[in-house]
């Protein structure tokens, strides 16, 4: 992969509680990590994946690239959430030309909004692994009034959005440049943010399968406020350790256990859908991102759910990366939540 000058794009992941900034540069030895950041923006900016607050959200994007000197206007950002429907279909093989049509009008059934309404992009995967004679098609349908309000947000933050991609897509563009170990084997990627989680099933870098869910960190924030009227502030404080002087933390660890259950379950019923479809093909390997890996039980309560080597995601191994810029500490801390930004600057300007 090479980054021309015209190429190149800054990564910009806007998530629900952070914001997080990558810029990459290649060179003969391989690919740099060039620059990254990450603030938190306020609870309420984004809410279910829309934009409640959008000059704020501006400004604080603005703050961001110029606290790191980033002076690289073209970006590449993605969103994801209830807006946003993916899904592998099958059907009857047939030459490309005729694919547009006879796709938009299979897709139509499986999309919950007006087919006017909507984004439709999709993929072909290759010769289904189910039915002869049929192929698999990843169709991905997003909401215009969605892509037009972050065109909106990149404008109004003095950038040029030139990608505007699907949070799912690039974890996997993200996962997909580290070394694999497991090549053939199947893999969960989970990304557990704070008010969404997404999987995707994958095999040989095609994806099976995805799901989103509305379970996140946010649970265990809303629990907290609940239970021990504290402010959004305070609890997302005590959940990260900065402060215990405010509840009991046992009370704290048993929230925190609760919840990362639900997500269990929620996850477990996506892999046994899976592997009914997929007359019980077993998933090898797990690997989480996001927020909710630090969350403590979550990781031990999936072990003893599924029967899967499990490990946290570290994108930055793939690149080259200045220890004495980017210490050990910071990729133990920010790993876990950098993949989709980096994901989003490996992508190039005339990337489908």
């Amino acid at each position: 992969m090479i980054f021309g000058k015209k190429d190149h794009l800054v990564g910009l992941d806007i998530g629900s509680s952070f914001i997080k900034v990558a810029e990459l540069k290649v060179t003969g030895k391989g690919i740099v990590l060039h620059k990254f950041g990450m603030a938190r923006i306020a609870p309420g900016t984004i809410v279910e994946g829309r934009i409640v607050d959008m000059d704020n959200l501006a400004n604080d994007i603005r703050t961001l690239f110029k606290s790191h000197k980033i002076r690289e206007k073209n970006v590449a950002v993605s969103t994801g959430g209830h807006s946003v429907v993916i899904k592998t279909i099958n059907i009857s093989t047939r030459p490309e030309k005729q694919l547009h049509d006879t796709i938009y009008a299979e897709a139509e059934q499986y999309i919950p909004y007006d087919i006017g309404d909507v984004n439709i992009d999709y993929q072909v995967l290759g010769e289904s692994e189910f039915s002869q004679g049929h192929m698999s098609v990843l169709v991905v349908a997003v909401k215009k009034d969605l892509v037009a309000d972050y065109i909106d947000l990149i404008h109004l933050a003095g950038l040029y959005p030139k990608i505007i991609d699907v949070d799912t897509f690039a974890l996997q563009n993200a996962y997909d440049m580290l070394p694999n170990e497991s090549q053939g084997e199947i893999t969960l990627l989970i990304d557990i943010g704070a008010s969404k989680t997404s999987l995707n099933i994958l095999k040989e870098k095609a994806s099976l399968m995805m799901r989103d869910t509305v379970s996140g960190t946010n649970q265990i924030i809303e629990e907290i406020c609940s239970q021990f009227d504290v402010t959004m502030d305070e609890a997302e404080q005590i959940v990260s350790g900065q402060t215990n002087d405010i509840v009991n933390q046992k009370s704290i660890e048993e929230i925190c256990e609760e919840v990362s259950k639900s997500w269990c379950t929620e996850i477990t019923e996506v892999v046994n859908t899976y592997q009914t479809s997929a007359n019980y093909e077993k998933i090898g390997e797990i690997v989480l991102s996001g927020g909710g890996v630090f969350i403590k039980g979550f990781k031990d309560s999936l072990l003893s759910e599924l029967d899967a080597e499990i490990s946290i995601i570290n994108p930055f191994e793939a690149l080259i990366v200045n220890e004495r810029k980017f210490p050990d500490s910071f990729i133990t801390k920010t790993g876990a939540l950098a993949p989709i930004a980096i994901g989003l600057a490996l992508r190039r300007v005339d990337d489908k």
